[in-house]
């Protein structure tokens, strides 16, 4: 079990709605890594989170439609790009 998978001490109500929550954030993140690339699909929680989840962008939205304004070298934006545009359904942004 991991770190992260830790229940907080109190009563089993808490207990099972931590354990809940975990197991919908473990599927979230594995199907954001699915639709992310091959390579992902089988990556451990913290590759994810740190190479797909953690982004060095800024967001914008002029008249109102969002703008991700990424680093024009980052190493993993193809595969950000690919969850951008399955999960937004918008053209995916630019990098800046």
């Amino acid at each position: 079990m991991g770190r992260w998978l830790t229940c907080p001490p109190g009563g089993s109500a808490r207990n099972s709605a931590w354990v809940l929550c975990a197991a919908i954030a473990h599927n979230l993140l594995h199907a954001a890594g699915t639709i992310a690339g091959n390579r992902y699909a089988v990556a451990r929680g913290a590759t994810l989170r740190r190479r797909i989840i953690t982004v060095p962008a800024r967001l914008a939205r002029p008249a109102r439609t969002p703008i991700l304004h990424l680093p024009s070298r980052w190493r993993w934006a193809p595969a950000w790009l690919r969850l951008w545009q399955a999960v937004t359904n918008h053209s995916p942004p630019t990098p800046a």
